[in-house]
């Protein structure tokens, strides 16, 4: 049977926050809250789990996984290198809701569907979310529904969708964005922007200038 997990409580949140870290060790599918939308999670370097994941939401191996991560600094060891814009991008909005689509480094022994040698990472702003990622290392994260009905903002409605196929929900509140991170591919010569979401365009062009294909 899944476990529902108060994490909105302080005195019950580090026991939740072990109990979802060793399932993700033994790989199975946790359910976590971010700072966007909830997550369906899974260990990013454990291929059973991630083929669990893709099959709990229903989804391809044409669509990755993106992964989260902990800390600015987790990124050196995923990617082939962290470029300019990447560097101005992460200081300007992590922890938060971008994600960046980077060359993962050519030794990573993961699979996260047919990404063709990419990741997308984040770091997200949310606490219960930053406490599971301390304990496991990098997760496979995608969001908490079944693919093409609506992602979920609180534990239950993740539940309502995904059910038995997780092992552990950590209910953390409703998500405070409710809409998910805005995408920025930084694989090409210029910034791509894949998806408008949480963080807004006028902010990253702030940071960044522009997008390729804008008019200058």
């Amino acid at each position: 049977m899944s476990d529902l997990l108060d994490c909105t409580d302080p005195a019950t949140r580090p026991l939740a926050i072990t109990a979802a870290a060793r399932a993700v060790s033994t790989g199975s599918l946790v359910v976590l809250p971010t700072d966007t939308l909830y997550g369906i999670g899974a260990d990013a370097f454990n291929s059973a789990a991630v083929t669990s994941l893709l099959a709990a939401k229903g989804r391809g191996r044409d669509m990755p996984v993106p992964v989260l991560v902990g800390s600015w600094h987790t990124i050196d060891g995923l990617v082939s290198a962290v470029t300019g814009a990447a560097r101005d991008l992460i200081e300007a909005f992590w922890p938060g809701a971008l994600t960046l689509v980077v060359e993962h480094a050519p030794s990573l022994a993961w699979d996260l569907g047919d990404a063709r040698g990419t990741v997308a990472v984040r770091m997200p702003l949310h606490p219960v979310a930053l406490e599971l990622l301390a304990e496991t290392g990098p997760m496979a994260v995608s969001s908490a529904n079944v693919t093409s009905m609506p992602p979920a903002v609180t534990a239950q409605q993740a539940y309502e969708q995904l059910g038995e196929s997780v092992s552990v929900y950590l209910d953390g509140g409703e998500a405070p964005a409710g809409r998910p991170s805005t995408i920025v591919d930084l694989t090409g010569p210029e910034p791509v922007l894949l998806r408008a979401g949480a963080v807004s365009v006028d902010r990253l062009r702030e940071v960044i200038g522009g997008f390729d294909g804008e008019a200058g």
